[in-house]
């Protein structure tokens, strides 16, 4: 099976991550990259929300939450979590239709995020002695997604 591997934004593939500079809207709210979103969904608070949604980037974003962390009401990779992450990756796909395309046209491709050069991270893998290693929680939705996608096609 061919494997298909997305690291950073820039890189074939990048639009994989929440990193990528797609938009999307979510309760009539326009949210830069779906990485601000997705970390904003771990608060009830909606001052907390905003300061997420107001940040310029995805990492200021990602750093804003982790500020808030005590604060959280889903827990990172709980099934609350994934959930609102199979929600974000929907929106991607919704505001631009033709990252579908290219998610149908990878296939069968197992898609895996690349965490190689970062710390563990369940959403990623890290190649260790040739082999993916870790749960690539975010390449097995994406995967999902295209599975979604291919049989509302046919």
């Amino acid at each position: 099976m061919p494997i298909i591997i997305f690291t950073k934004v820039k890189l074939p593939y990048g639009w994989f991550g929440n990193m990528s500079p797609h938009r999307v809207k979510y309760k009539d709210k326009w949210w830069e990259t779906t990485e601000a979103l997705f970390q904003a969904l771990r608060f009830e608070d909606e001052e907390v929300r905003e300061e997420i949604r107001s940040q310029k980037s995805p990492i200021s974003a990602k750093m804003k939450a982790k500020r808030h962390k005590e604060r959280r009401v889903v827990e990172p990779t709980s099934e609350q979590d994934l959930e609102n992450m199979r929600m974000v990756l929907r929106l991607k796909l919704h505001y631009h239709p033709g990252l579908k395309k290219q998610l149908l046209a990878t296939g069968d491709a197992e898609i895996i995020e690349d965490c190689s050069n970062r710390g563990a991270s369940p959403w990623g893998a890290r190649k260790r002695d040739g082999v993916w290693v870790g749960e690539n929680l975010l390449g097995k939705l994406w995967m999902e997604l295209r599975t979604e996608l291919a049989s509302a096609a046919t």
